[in-house]
């Protein structure tokens, strides 16, 4: 049988082509497997959440930040259309603060709390001399949030809202997502170098 997150990665390999926002996305799938662990979730369902969240930003980045036109909309609208339940395109829709689509459930709050930060603690590990996740730990990547010209793309409010929004220390979200990438570390490219 078919899992949803087998499902998921043959959309997202369907629909992304660029290998950096497929990297994302695993790493967003990774941290949300990890977290739905912890919280006796459905860990399928939430890898696959991960794994489609930004499905359509490679071909509607929506810069404009509409709430209805672009990503995640056109995504979204896509898998309703191909009988995806409402509870994963809610998840997916509430991770963009201007769709306005609410954050109520573990789902929702955790997708929105590992996106920003997954990408972030991958690249504190890109520019560690090792290239490794291994080498990163709480404190790097707190540091290198202060930096405003490191990974400036990332919205550092958005990792501080995140974890609010969890009810759990910021160190202890950061730790969790390191740990999650670490079990994925060579298909991310983080396993280090020689």
């Amino acid at each position: 049988m078919t899992t949803l997150a087998d499902r998921a990665l043959t959309i997202l390999h369907d629909w992304v082509q660029s290998e950096s926002l497929r990297k994302h996305c695993y790493a967003v799938a990774d941290s949300m497997k990890h977290f739905a662990t912890l919280r006796g979730a459905d860990v399928d369902l939430w890898e696959a959440v991960g794994l489609l969240h930004d499905m359509d930003y490679e071909r509607h980045p929506n810069h404009e930040q509409s709430a209805t036109d672009g990503h995640p909309s056109v995504g979204v609208a896509w898998l309703r259309d191909h009988g995806w339940s409402e509870e994963v395109c809610r998840a997916i829709l509430s991770h963009a603060n201007y769709t306005n689509v609410a954050r109520k459930t573990p789902l929702e709050q955790t997708l929105y709390a590992v996106d920003e930060l997954s990408g972030f603690v991958i690249a504190v590990a890109r520019v560690r001399p090792s290239k490794s996740i291994y080498d990163v730990d709480v404190a790097s990547v707190k540091k290198k949030m202060k930096d405003k010209a490191f990974a400036r793309a990332v919205n550092r409010e958005d990792i501080v809202q995140g974890a609010a929004e969890l009810g759990m220390p910021l160190d202890e979200v950061i730790a969790n997502a390191i740990a999650a990438l670490g079990t994925d570390a060579h298909r991310l490219g983080l396993a280090g170098i020689k």
